[in-house]
């Protein structure tokens, strides 16, 4: 392995690569989520030159990767590693043909240029200390866990608390509430708080959904997203007139399921994007196509370019035998979320998209009960007819040969012993 990836000091702009442990595969990163997912893009795409860009001193960067590493909602499935802007393609490519081409026992010699977030919270804490020191203010012992904690994007000195009061609330109400670890990691509370609202004329509680986030001053503001009436559909939103079906689809289900261009208020930038409803709140929240990242494995299961470019455009999906945490297989309908800016799962439940219950699309997949499934058996499915297949093996081990099709009663392909038209 060359060592390309630990060679930066020629330019003063840095960037991220990843390394996903799921399918190994490499990618430039991008940005995070709203939700903690990570986004990024394949180095050898149209994408490359919106790759996230940080500067290279040392206190920039580690309190950048610091920041960016505690967003991220399962960081312990990448690994990254820091390289300059102009080196960044080239680096990807070659790291991806180095993974493509050793064993895993190999590639364990990329830990020693992997970014270590021990490394860079040690360096953080040392930073601090100093600062401390500097300010007249001297430790027997290192400060507390609630300062210097490396789990949070915020950490609770960073809350204006005064502000916190004058919509009555306080962090033992927070902590009550089980939502003071989600706002602190930088995500949206998961349930309605009640917060005093005053619109000048009387005063009165509301339920809402409650964010930290950095104003343009680099402050940290509570943002207060009001529980409200349903949308009001006649009006446009950025420009968009929604359709009937537009507007079953967000009140069933939650999102619209189709992409539209939407006009940027500021700049009249026409926009494709996705729409979504806010479950809690009734907002609806709208996300640019350029920002919807379809991963390429979903709970253990390979999607297909078709399958990704379907859940890309916002329509829903049924899969089958996703493998949950608890090792058991399941099936479900996904479907992006431009609110929360990843699938979505819908489980046992009839998915209704516009006027018709069950007609999202279908896509047939390349393998059933784990048998690889033929060219004229697909050809079968896709056509909406029945496909006689054998080979398939119970979990006792025994073989068994039935039928198989698309129904659309139930949103999935169904199998029988026997041909059911006879």
């Amino acid at each position: 392995m060359n060592n390309t990836i630990n060679n930066t000091s020629i330019s003063e702009v840095n960037t991220l690569l990843v390394l996903h442990h799921s399918n190994n595969s490499v990618g430039m990163v991008q940005n995070v989520s709203q939700n903690g997912h990570l986004i990024d893009v394949a180095p050898d795409s149209a994408g490359v030159d919106s790759m996230i860009r940080i500067d290279s001193s040392t206190e920039s960067f580690t309190e950048f990767y610091a920041d960016f590493y505690n967003q991220l909602k399962n960081p312990e499935a990448y690994s990254f590693f820091k390289v300059t802007e102009f080196e960044a393609v080239e680096t990807a490519l070659e790291l991806q043909n180095y993974i493509d081409s050793s064993s895993s026992i190999d590639r364990e010699d990329l830990k020693q240029y992997e970014v270590s977030i021990d490394t860079v919270d040690v360096l953080r804490n040392k930073k601090k200390l100093k600062s401390y020191s500097s300010n007249g203010i001297s430790y027997s012992k290192k400060p507390s866990a609630e300062v210097i904690n490396p789990r949070y994007r915020y950490q609770i000195e960073d809350v204006d608390w005064y502000a916190v009061a004058r919509i009555g609330l306080d962090r033992e109400m927070l902590e009550k509430c089980n939502v003071l670890d989600e706002l602190l990691k930088g995500f949206k509370s998961s349930v309605l708080v009640p917060v005093r609202c005053d619109d000048g004329e009387k005063e009165g509680t509301v339920n809402a959904r409650l964010q930290l986030k950095l104003n343009d001053s680099g402050e940290v503001v509570l943002h207060v997203h009001q529980s409200q009436k349903m949308p009001d559909f006649r009006k446009k939103f950025l420009g968009h007139k929604f359709s009937k079906e537009d507007r079953l689809n967000l009140l069933n289900i939650g999102n619209m399921g189709r992409v539209v261009d939407l006009v940027n208020p500021v700049t009249g930038e026409v926009i494709p994007s996705l729409i979504s409803r806010d479950k809690l709140t009734n907002e609806l929240f709208s996300l640019p196509i350029n920002f919807v990242r379809i991963p390429a494995v979903v709970c253990g299961v390979v999607l297909s370019s078709e399958q990704q470019e379907v859940l890309g455009s916002g329509k829903p999906l049924f899969i089958e035998n996703m493998l949950s945490k608890s090792k058991r297989l399941f099936n479900s309908t996904l479907q992006f979320n431009a609110e929360k800016q990843w699938l979505e799962f819908f489980f046992n439940k009839k998915l209704k998209v516009g006027n018709n219950e069950h007609s999202f699309e279908f896509v047939v997949p390349s393998t059933f009960r784990g048998k690889n499934l033929l060219r004229w058996q697909i050809d079968k499915l896709r056509a909406g007819e029945m496909a006689y297949i054998k080979g398939l093996e119970s979990k006792k081990g025994k073989m068994y040969k039935g039928y198989i099709w698309f129904d659309k009663e139930v949103g999935r392909i169904v199998f029988s012993f026997k041909n059911p038209t006879r």
